[in-house]
Order: C-alpha cells, then sequence, then structure tokens
C-alpha cells in the first residue's frame, strides 16, 4: 500500500514523499488504518519499521482536519535523545504545514524552552521529568492536548517514569477528548494496564515473536576471549571495510576505552555515553547522522530510538544483559527495507546472556569461526587507558574523544577510517 491511497491532506502527502517515503511498512498500514478513524492503539513495534511516522502522520492530519478547535498534541519520549529525533523527523514530514514544534527535556536551561511555549507550540516533544517540571511552573498547559502519544512505553517503565506517566495522564483531557497512541517493543503488562486505564478502547497491534528482527539485517556471531575482541574486531573491519560502524558496550568506561583503541589503530570515531553533557551528546549524534563521523561507540543510550541512514554495520562488543536490548541496537542498520549487518562478540564475560537473547529472536545466531588470519595486531594491547574528565561546560565543548592518555593531540576523530602509519595518525 502507498501513502497517496490514504486520506491525507496533500501538503502532508507532500512532506512524507520529499522523505523518500513510498509504500507503507506493516506497522504503518496497520496502525494508520486504525488511527486516521481517530480511534486509540496500543502498537507492539520493532526497532526500525516506521512507527514514528505513523504517529506523526495522525496527529498532522487529525490536526488539520480539527484544525479550527487548535487541538495540540503532546509525545512522551524516554531520552532526550529520541526526542530530539522525533522533533526533527516532524519537522521534515509536516515542512508544508503551519503546524509548529518544539523539543522539551532536562540537563539544558529553561528558558529557550518557556519561550517556545510562550509562542505557542503545536507539538509538544518531551521527557515525562520536564513535562512536568514546565507544568508545575504554569509554563506548559496540558488541558487542551488532543493527542496524546507514549512512545518506547516498555524503556519508560524500565527507567522509573511509570509514576510520572500516570501523573501526566491525570492532568491531559479526559480520554473521550483526545486520542492515545501507546507505542512499545513489548506489549508488558505495565503498558496493558496503561492502555486499560487511560485509553478509549485501544485496538491492539502485535508483531509476531517471528517478526522480531528484520530479514534484511545478516548476523553473525563469533565467540572469543576478552584479550583478543580487539584484534578479532580490527580484522572483520578490515576485511569487511564498511562505512560505518555503530559499537555497543555494556559498561560507559568500556565504552571510552574501545574507542581510544580504535583511535590508536587508525580509526576516527567518538564515544556516546549517558554522563557526556548534553549539548556534546547532540553534537556526536548530529555528526554521526551527517556523516561527519562514521564511527561511534556507545552504550544502550543510543540503542533505541536514534535513527541513522546507511549505518552499514552494528557490532556487540559486548552481547547485553537485557536481550530486548540485542533487538534495539542491531535495529540501527538495515532501516526502511535496507540490507546491514549485525556483528556479535560473545566472550567469557558475556556469552551467559546468548541464551536469552537467542530465545527472544527465535533463532540462534549464526555463529562463524574465527580463522587465525581474521586476527589483526592491536597496536594499543598492553596500553592503559584511563577515562578523561568530563568537560563541565561549552567552554570546554572543543575536547576530543578517544585520545589515548597520555598520547600526544593526533588531530580531529572525524572521516572514514583510516588504517594509516604513526606518521598520518600525527598529521
Amino acid at each position: 500500500m502507498t501513502f497517496e491511497q490514504l486520506p491525507l491532506d496533500p501538503r502532508l502527502l507532500r512532506g512524507i514523499q520529499e522523505m523518500g517515503f513510498t509504500k507503507l511498512t506493516p506497522v504503518q498500514e496497520r496502525t494508520l488504518a486504525v488511527t486516521l478513524t481517530g480511534l486509540d492503539a496500543a502498537v507492539q513495534s520493532q526497532t526500525g519499521t516506521g512507527k514514528t511516522a505513523a504517529f506523526l502522520i495522525t496527529i498532522f492530519q487529525g490536526q488539520l482536519v480539527a484544525e479550527a478547535s487548535r487541538r495540540k498534541a503532546l509525545i512522551i519520549a524516554p531520552t532526550r535523545e529520541l526526542a530530539v529525533q522525533i522533533e526533527a523527523e516532524a519537522k521534515l514530514i509536516g515542512r508544508y504545514l503551519r503546524a509548529s514544534v518544539g523539543c522539551f527535556y532536562g540537563g539544558v536551561g529553561y528558558n529557550h524552552q518557556e519561550s517556545m511555549l510562550k509562542r505557542g507550540v503545536d507539538i509538544m516533544v518531551g521527557t515525562p521529568g520536564r513535562l512536568l517540571d514546565l507544568e508545575h511552573k504554569d509554563t506548559l498547559s496540558m488541558r487542551d492536548i488532543g493527542f496524546l502519544v507514549i512512545d518506547e512505553a516498555d524503556r519508560l517503565f524500565d527507567m522509573g517514569f511509570l509514576p510520572d506517566i500516570r501523573k501526566i495522564l491525570r492532568r491531559v483531557p479526559t480520554l473521550k477528548l483526545r486520542q492515545t497512541m501507546l507505542f512499545s517493543a513489548t506489549l508488558s503488562d505495565p503498558a496493558i494496564r496503561i492502555a486499560r486505564e487511560y485509553m478509549n478502547r485501544p485496538e491492539r497491534i502485535e508483531i509476531t515473536p517471528e517478526q522480531i528482527t528484520v530479514d534484511t539485517i545478516t548476523q553473525e556471531l563469533y565467540h572469543v576471549g576478552s584479550r583478543e575482541k580487539v584484534s578479532l574486531l580490527l580484522g572483520i573491519l578490515k576485511r569487511d571495510n564498511p562505512k560505518s560502524v555503530l559499537f555497543f558496550t555494556n559498561m560507559k568506561c568500556d565504552a571510552e576505552r574501545l574507542c581510544r583503541k580504535l583511535v590508536f589503530n587508525g580509526y576516527r570515531c567518538e564515544f556516546l555515553t549517558g554522563d557526556l553533557p548534553q549539548s556534546r551528546r547532540l553534537r556526536i549524534i548530529n555528526d554521526f547522522k551527517s556523516q561527519r563521523v562514521f564511527f561511534l561507540v556507545a552504550t544502550d543510550v543510543a540503542a533505541r530510538g536514534l535513527h541513522i541512514d546507511d549505518l552499514d554495520m552494528v557490532v556487540n562488543f559486548d552481547l547485553p544483559a537485557d536481550s530486548e536490548n540485542y533487538v534495539h541496537r542491531i535495529g540501527r542498520t538495515a532501516r526502511a527495507g535496507k540490507n546491514g549487518k549485525a556483528v556479535s562478540l560473545a566472550c567469557e564475560k558475556y556469552v551467559c546472556n546468548l541464551e536469552a537473547i537467542e530465545k527472544l529472536i527465535n533463532m540462534k545466531i549464526p555463529a562463524v569461526f574465527a580463522e587465525e588470519n581474521l586476527f589483526v595486531r592491536d597496536k594499543s594491547r598492553g596500553m592503559i587507558f584511563k577515562a578523561a574528565a568530563r568537560p563541565r561546560g561549552p567552554e570546554n565543548r572543543s575536547r576530543r574523544s578517544g585520545q589515548p592518555h597520555g598520547a600526544p593531540n593526533r588531530g580531529s576523530h572525524m572521516g572514514r577510517p583510516r588504517h594509516a602509519s604513526r606518521k598520518t595518525l600525527n598529521r
């Protein structure tokens, strides 16, 4: 089914087409069949299937139909990164509409966000804590919300936001006066209770377990000792020569350490962890999305909601303890029907997580035997990489991540990978 077959306003359809969207994904088709009629929906949506576009199209079309009533929309997201990404996609899809979009999250000052609200915002995207703060200050009103979206509900609940979600749901208009959409990787018990208590007989849309990972992702698993993981990783990168890679570690310190090792071995990259200042996190994400950075090491702060066009490869340097995070991690590649590759390194420390992952995805991850020639000498082996001091403000924004402790400044880490000599690295 194509978007032209939907009863959409021509201006909205034009924005969708310029985004490169032509055919609806299964989640979009099933969701829009319900939500464009004004009904509530509780959707179990796997990552990378286009669910953000589904609820944004619903909101835009609904606001256009009821333009005289000025019904506003509130989208709740678990993280600042996801909120910013939803805001960006909303501005692109609605570029030919008059609807204003604003993003509200913590970690930054209130002045800019309060100024946006005073000017008027039609679609508000934000994290629960900041939304409630602004509402408590009487800056943000929830009384005129006509569309409510709870995105990544399972993660919101895992992060302890269930009480905040309930507070917001008690502040918005009664369920008969709003349309509510809930999206979750799994329709867990908390999600189902929210749907029953605060939604108006929602249509339940589920993805079957067999569809939990997309077929266009090539998955590989390597059993390797901890001491040889970097060496094997370097060999895989040399063999496959991917243009862009997102690496995942389980610990923040390991993300920074792996980034520094990759830099020392000639790969220019950045690292992303939850304790970095918000301005720096956004800069790193924007650089990666705009292909000014081609290699990024991250913790699960980037596992959900981060949309990267044409990401060649995802590497689970560590197998995640939460099996659902495996699905979210590898879902960063092969988005919108494209092909991608997911490589997982199972060492003695994290191999115990493998059984639960394979049970969740209902398949054995194809194991590949690493021949001796696949291991590449790790030039950083034996070196000690200490965590760098975190920048505290804009004055430190130029500090570059990934430098080996005590090593000379090797210049920018941005750009494509380079298997280079020490002379090249010091340019």
